[in-house]
C-alpha cells in the first residue's frame, strides 16, 4: 500500500459528490478501520491537507453527563486529523500518527463537525509533522481543539 493517500483519495472522488457516496465512503473506513469507525463519523469534504467529518450525538457516543464522552471526541480529532494527512500524502509516502492531544473547551451535544487542516513538511527523511483540529457543535461553538502528529516518511 504503498500510495495509500492516491487510493483514499481516488476512492473519495467516485464517492463524495453525492450524499449517498460520502455515506458508503464513511462506511467504508469504518470498516477498514474499526475502532475509529465506532463513532459512526461521517466525511463531508476531503482534499490534500483538509478534512471535514460530522459526528451525530447519539447513546453510543455518551457520556453519564448527558454529552458525548471525550473518547469519541478525540477518536473524532484523530480520525480527521489522519484523513488530512492522507490525503496529501505523495506517492511512496506512509505515515502514522505519533501522538494525539485534545482540549476540551466545553460540553459537546448535538451534531459536531471537526475541520482538520495539515501541511506536509518538505524534508529528506522520515519527519514528524502536526494537523490541527477544531471541533464545533451545531451553533459552531468550539467544544474542542486537537493535534493530531504524524511520522511521515517514504515507504521502505
Amino acid at each position: 500500500m504503498a500510495d495509500v493517500g492516491r487510493m483514499v483519495m481516488e476512492r473519495w472522488r467516485r464517492a463524495g459528490g453525492t450524499s449517498i457516496g460520502r455515506w458508503l465512503f464513511s462506511r467504508a473506513l469504518g470498516r477498514f478501520a474499526p475502532y475509529s469507525g465506532s463513532i459512526g463519523a461521517r466525511v463531508e469534504a476531503l482534499e490534500p491537507g483538509r478534512s471535514l467529518l460530522t459526528m451525530r450525538d447519539r447513546r453510543a457516543v455518551r457520556n453519564h453527563l448527558r454529552s458525548v464522552h471525550a473518547a469519541a471526541i478525540m477518536n473524532l480529532v484523530e480520525l480527521s486529523g489522519s484523513l488530512a494527512v492522507i490525503a496529501a500524502l505523495p506517492p511512496n509516502t506512509r505515515m502514522i500518527p505519533v501522538r494525539v492531544e485534545t482540549d476540551f473547551v466545553k460540553k459537546a451535544r448535538g451534531l459536531l463537525t471537526a475541520e482538520a487542516r495539515f501541511e506536509l513538511p518538505e524534508a529528506d527523511g522520515p519527519t514528524e509533522a502536526p494537523a490541527t483540529v477544531v471541533v464545533r457543535d451545531e451553533g459552531r461553538d468550539e467544544v474542542a481543539r486537537g493535534r493530531v502528529t504524524v511520522l511521515v516518511g517514504p515507504v521502505r
